[in-house]
């Protein structure tokens, strides 16, 4: 008989793009962020992680605020799951006329 080892939990490393007036806030277009022994992990998470370093991510990001997603160039909700190597961008949502 096989028994299959149970699965080991690693590092999620994500690419994160920050796009429009978020850009401006954060100072930056985008980073690397590695979400320590993620079994699981959803876009809440990636922005839960965002919003507990204080300032302008947590202003920005906060409960409220209208702030799109975008996991691999589709928008997504925030119960969406990300793996490592997927590339996160967070947008104002976009209107026009």
């Amino acid at each position: 008989m096989t028994t299959l080892a149970p699965a080991v939990a690693a590092d999620i490393t994500l690419h994160l793009v920050y796009l429009a007036r978020l850009r401006e806030a954060f100072g930056c277009a985008g980073e690397s962020l590695t979400l320590p022994m993620a079994t699981t992990a959803t876009v809440a998470d990636v922005t839960a992680a965002l919003v507990a370093r204080g300032g302008a991510y947590a202003n920005e990001l906060a409960a409220g605020r209208r702030v799109r997603v975008a996991v691999n160039h589709e928008v997504v909700t925030a119960a969406h799951r990300v793996l490592s190597g997927d590339e996160v961008a967070f947008f104002p949502p976009v209107t026009g006329g």
